[in-house]
């Protein structure tokens, strides 16, 4: 049977070998283990891949790379209608070959292909991913709204995932939790966090890129007044971005700058120790759907600290773990962690069940929710 995954999850050429986004391929490796071959249609670019990037590891899953187009600028969303046609070419020659359709939203080319669904009676297998907030309270790109209003409706004929449950939801939409962690990784983590104290000084974590939507300004902000009230705390950034010399400056200006360690990119598989070692996961993110960081931390008994967007309140309050908080309340965070100073007990309780719903987010589990979703 071939799965056909439409996608803008951009590729790289590098040294001869494709790399992507880590997620996402790990991912995509561990969904080729249900099907005979597996087509991925995604933007690739001829350049060294960042460091974030991985190759894949299954043998039957091969690229059908397009010309890159999007980004911000109004020259750039007009490339989108250059390629238009063949990306609408591509996407039709690979459905003719497909069993099963795969469509991971919300983005351009992957927009293209939930519209073509609705002209097209094959395949039959048909499913949609929107990977996004689901439920967003602010502003957002039109095309992220016009696919939502579309997916609702099923004009492609689809069953669509997403995260979080949602008042209202059509019965072709289904709530799935985003797999990030094999039972290997679940089982070395919980092994590494069997002995976890809650000692001072406090070691917050930030994992994901380095720009201002993510909240990594916020995350400095949090750390300023913690040291400001006498909690004694350091943070450590795990990832990139262009922003980083300016995060790194406004380290500097809140006095925190020997505090801070910016650690930029480590490999996934490295990522266990800094896990290890955090307490408290901060993610004041201003728009999510539901970031695996927050599964892997949890899988290490870390407490997350996230903001309440998408899925996130749902799932915290659903585990008993941690603190959603409105993205720009900077106090709240700082008065979540407070709390837990105070009380150490609460902290120790829910790493520990933080441990425990880490389960629900193995590949295995979403494999086997996978094939009955399809019906394989």
């Amino acid at each position: 049977m071939k799965l056909l995954i439409i996608s803008h999850t951009p590729h790289y050429l590098d040294s001869g070998i494709i790399k992507g986004w880590g997620p996402t391929l790990r991912e995509i490796d561990h969904l080729a283990t249900v099907f005979e071959e597996v087509i991925h249609v995604a933007p690739i670019y001829k350049r060294t891949a960042p460091e974030s990037s991985l190759a894949y590891r299954a043998s039957n899953v091969r690229l059908r790379g397009v010309t890159p187009a999007g980004g911000a600028g109004l020259l750039a969303k007009l490339g989108i209608l250059v390629h238009a046609f063949n990306y609408v070419r591509v996407i039709l020659s690979e459905l003719r070959r497909a069993d099963v359709v795969h469509v991971r939203c919300p983005a351009n080319i992957p927009l293209m292909a939930v519209i073509l669904l609705a002209f097209r009676k094959s395949p039959q297998k048909r499913w949609i991913k929107y990977a996004g907030n689901w439920n967003p309270d602010g502003q957002e790109a039109w095309s992220y709204t016009f696919q939502r209003w579309w997916l609702r409706r099923n004009f492609a004929r689809a069953k669509v995932t997403v995260n979080g449950e949602w008042e209202n939801q059509p019965h072709h939409i289904h709530t799935f939790f985003n797999p990030c962690l094999t039972d290997k990784e679940i089982q070395e983590a919980q092994q590494a966090a069997s002995d976890r104290e809650f000692t001072t000084p406090l070691r917050l974590l930030f994992v994901g890129n380095l720009n201002t939507p993510k909240g990594v300004g916020r995350a400095l902000e949090i750390l300023a007044q913690l040291q400001k009230i006498g909690i004694d705390a350091t943070l450590d950034l795990i990832g990139d971005g262009e922003e980083r010399q300016s995060f790194e400056n406004q380290a500097e200006q809140l006095g925190i700058k020997d505090l801070v360690t910016f650690h930029g990119w480590i490999p996934r598989t490295a990522l266990g120790e800094y896990y290890r070692n955090a307490h408290f996961l901060l993610f004041p993110s201003g728009s999510e759907g539901w970031p695996k960081v927050i599964s892997e931390a949890m899988a290490y008994g870390v407490v997350p600290i996230a903001s309440a967007v998408s899925s996130i309140p749902q799932y915290l309050a659903q585990f008993g773990v941690g603190k959603a908080i409105p993205p720009t309340a900077v106090k709240q965070f700082v008065d979540a962690i407070q709390e837990y100073v105070r009380n150490p007990q609460s902290w120790r309780v829910e790493s520990q069940k933080a441990q425990q719903a880490a389960e629900l987010f193995t590949y295995r589990r979403y494999l086997e929710r996978v094939k009955v979703l399809l019906e394989l």
